[in-house]
């Protein structure tokens, strides 16, 4: 039986996998317009008669929620869905676990925008069809990451080995989350530009370093920080594409910030002589409206591709062409290779982002905590729905009835060896649950013994 495949993060999909679906986007385009302004927008087919894709959308979204309309009409499929939810049952107080559960046997495929972290992720265990995040809280948004990958291959030919500056508020932006993800996965510079107060999150930032090979590098003539790959220096001769962000008053209500602006002023410099700009829309201020007739605008036609890469992206989830559908990807942190634990009622262990799926009130109960183990020094704990990491906490282990705290791990212990390990907010919460306190304080002593087997 194949197992669902769904789409909650850009780590969901292999660098192959991505290419695939940008080889499928591109059959889908056709030119309008005359040799000196070509354009490019996508073509009617009929590869999925009779699909049916629901769109629960819990925020506003223009873009996404019509792109998906378009590309499931294009292919020869239908919509339905809500736009608001003030007229649909979670005004009433419904789960979104419900609300998924009961759609799905109205729909072939989900998609699903939310301003809850992690709630992707929720709606995925309870979906009996693929599940594509349009956007969950402050945490990812692939489909717009493969836009703008597609956009930028677009542009300069390949994605190997870019120079990509990322402007604004780089904290609370889901979409630059999944985009950083991506471009360190085809070895490219990172170049942050963030507003005072809006840096990347310590979360993501640990991520890019340590399991994205990324290095951090601080230019203190410009102030700014650059990613790149372990093995290489920064590149600075010119910046292949930059990537400018709103001030998103929603994440950040009531607060006045300095904000940077990209405008003929900015891009008057040489190394962004040939830089193609880019935007998620919608844009307030924060790029300068007398840009858009320069030819390194790329912001239109990058919400253009919304359609034919969201038409590959349907057509690979739910088309019955072998050479099409996406199989069950088996590696990748995120996606269950590790081990999933869940956290023990007594634990004391809770995610410790306030925007998680978990801590909401509603949908808290249908998303029992769980978290995967992330084995390095010293280990984290990352929660399965928002990937938020834990970096202070206290293992047990019930084959040596050992406890000892994640950042003193015992001498030669490489992680688990099976899925019986328990964590717990402190060690008084672990001898609580009936874990002797043989606890092991430090890194300089030995591991207890394992307890023979009794033999009756």
């Amino acid at each position: 039986m194949q197992l669902l495949r769904h789409i909650t993060s850009i780590n969901d999909l292999t660098v192959d996998e991505i290419e695939g679906i940008f080889s499928l986007a591109q059959s889908f385009l056709r030119r309008i317009g005359d040799k000196k302004t070509p354009y490019r927008i996508a073509r009617s087919l009929n590869d999925l008669p009779g699909s049916i894709l629901a769109g629960l959308f819990y925020e506003p979204s223009t873009r996404t929620r019509l792109s998906f309309e378009s590309a499931i009409l294009r292919l020869g499929g239908k919509a339905i869905g809500s736009a608001d939810p003030r007229t649909s049952s979670a005004s009433k107080g419904e789960s979104l676990a419900d609300t998924v559960r009961v759609t799905s046997s109205y729909a072939d495929i989900l998609v699903v925008r939310h301003p809850r972290d992690g709630a992707a992720k929720l709606a995925a265990r309870y979906a009996p069809v693929p599940v594509i995040n349009g956007g969950d809280g402050s945490h990812e948004h692939p489909t717009q990451t493969l836009c703008d990958l597609f956009t930028l291959k677009r542009k300069k030919k390949s994605l190997q080995d870019l120079n990509v500056a990322v402007s604004g508020d780089l904290k609370a932006s889901r979409t630059i989350h999944s985009f950083v993800y991506a471009l360190a996965r085809f070895n490219a510079n990172i170049v942050l530009k963030p507003a005072p107060g809006m840096e990347l999150p310590e979360d993501v930032a640990w991520r890019l370093e340590s399991e994205f090979g990324r290095k951090r590098v601080q230019d203190n003539r410009t102030r700014e920080t650059w990613y790149v790959p372990s093995d290489r220096l920064p590149r600075r001769q010119s910046i292949d594409a930059v990537y400018v962000t709103r001030f998103q008053s929603e994440r950040w209500p009531n607060e006045a910030r300095e904000y940077p602006i990209v405008n003929a002023e900015f891009l008057r410099k040489k190394e962004f002589k040939t830089t193609a700009v880019m935007h998620p829309l919608p844009r307030v201020n924060e790029l300068d409206l007398a840009f858009d007739s320069d030819k390194r605008a790329a912001y239109f036609e990058q919400a253009a591709y919304g359609v034919p890469i969201r038409m590959a992206i349907l057509s690979a989830l739910l088309s019955h062409r072998g050479n099409k559908k996406l199989k069950r990807f088996p590696g990748g942190f995120a996606d269950g290779a590790a081990a999933i634990y869940d956290a023990h009622p007594a634990s004391g262990l809770t995610c410790v982002n306030a925007n998680c799926i978990v801590r909401d009130a509603v949908d808290g109960p249908y998303a029992q905590a769980k978290f995967l183990l992330a084995v390095c020094k010293p280990p984290r704990l990352r929660c399965f729905y928002c990937e938020t990491d834990i970096v202070t906490f206290w293992i047990a282990d019930p084959g040596t009835r050992t406890v000892f705290s994640n950042d003193h791990t015992p001498c030669g212990w490489s992680g688990p060896q099976n899925r019986e390990l328990r964590f717990y907010a402190s060690a008084e919460r672990a001898a609580q649950s009936g874990f002797p306190r043989r606890t092991i304080a430090d890194g300089t002593g030995p591991p207890a013994r394992r307890r023979a087997p009794r033999h009756s």
